[in-house]
């Protein structure tokens, strides 16, 4: 039995009525781009997260890029963000003209903290970029008291934690800006690539949506210049069908992820992700550690077992050709990049699966001794 990292057939299956009529009605409707059936997404994105506006645009790292831009990051200011991270975190701050600084991360929860992302900033420094890892963030509680005691913008990057609570609030509407991504795979995850932005803040958003139309407040009048980031109307009309679930969907995550740790208790070298007390952890991904050199055989024997594993990630970002000459220093992100390996999780797997993977991981280390 072959088991992949991410299978979204079961989310499929159990919509699939309601996501086809969904699809046809949409066809017929005409309305493909923007519309009312993209404000109606937004609209119930906002509730579901608990802020006032959400803004659809066409991609994670879109959201990303028009949320630090409406945020007024432009050339000569930096963005404190983590090392250990898809690259579109930084990539999106140097688009801007601006300059990425790394923090290095917590080796427990693989997030930066509120004090090392003190310890990157500078004179230059104007927003802040925690980057929710894996389906948790750090504590945003502290993170925001940097930000208020230094004058800096919170912009959240939550592609990987979409509903996701701490202290009593969803993450992406804790700091000035929120940043999500629908690509297929994540906890909310479309059929193709679709972002929102979030926030509480009235300029903040309209300047949001200015941007991702060609900076246009009406037709032909373009005050800014902006983006053609605009959320397609399919996206939006297949993401209000499955929107509903997500509560329900992480909670399978996070059963499956109590069944892992129960299972991988007591394998020498391995070490279970860290769901940190300050929050929710809706395990986009379950990463375990593997020390001792071992990650690279390990999952070498996991695949030819067929089962689906991956290195989130291999080489951190500050480590990247183009970042080098920053000389950033973040020894636990590259020490984690080392040791990390993502096992199997999607909504539905299945108890025996679970124990399947747990199995073969425990029998991989066990022989490689």
């Amino acid at each position: 039995m072959q088991i992949p990292i991410y299978n979204p057939r079961p989310q499929y299956e159990a919509l699939r009525e309601e996501l086809e009529a969904a699809a046809t009605e949409l066809l017929a409707s005409g309305a493909y781009v923007l519309g009312p059936t993209v404000e109606a997404f937004e609209r119930e994105v906002a509730e579901h997260l608990g802020c006032r506006h959400a803004v659809g645009v066409n991609s994670g790292t879109d959201a990303l890029l028009i949320a630090l831009a409406a945020a007024g990051v432009g050339p000569g200011d930096e963005v404190v963000t983590s090392p250990f991270t898809f690259f579109a975190s930084a990539e999106v701050i140097s688009l801007l003209g601006a300059t990425p600084r790394f923090a290095d991360i917590d080796p427990a929860t693989f997030n930066v903290t509120a004090e090392t992302l003190e310890a990157a900033c500078s004179a230059r420094t104007k927003a802040l970029l925690p980057v929710h890892i894996f389906g948790q963030g750090p504590d945003m509680a502290a993170v925001n008291e940097l930000a208020r005691r230094r004058g800096l913008r919170v912009v959240e990057d939550v592609a990987q934690a979409f509903g996701a609570r701490q202290g009593g609030r969803r993450l992406g509407a804790l700091g000035d800006l929120g940043a999500h991504s629908f690509y297929p795979t994540k906890n909310l995850g479309g059929f193709g690539d679709g972002g929102m932005i979030t926030t509480d803040d009235d300029a903040l958003a309209e300047g949001c949506r200015l941007l991702r139309l060609h900076g246009s407040s009406r037709r032909d009048h373009h005050p800014r210049i902006g983006y053609n980031s605009r959320l397609d109307a399919m996206q939006a009309a297949l993401l209000r069908v499955k929107l509903p679930h997500v509560d329900g969907w992480n909670a399978q995550r996070q059963a499956i992820a109590a069944g892992y740790d129960r299972l991988l208790q007591g394998i020498k070298g391995v070490t279970p992700p860290v769901a940190a007390a300050h929050g929710e952890h809706v395990y986009h991904q379950y990463t375990v550690r593997i020390g001792g050199g071992r990650r690279d055989a390990v999952q070498q024997i996991l695949q030819e077992a067929g089962i689906g594993c991956m290195v989130y990630y291999s080489v951190p970002v500050h480590r990247q050709p183009v970042y080098q000459p920053l000389q950033a220093s973040c020894p636990e992100a590259e020490r984690a990049c080392t040791e990390v390996l993502s096992l199997p999780m999607w909504p539905g797997m299945g108890e025996e699966a679970v124990e399947r993977v747990a199995e073969t991981l425990r029998t991989a280390v066990q022989g490689l001794d």
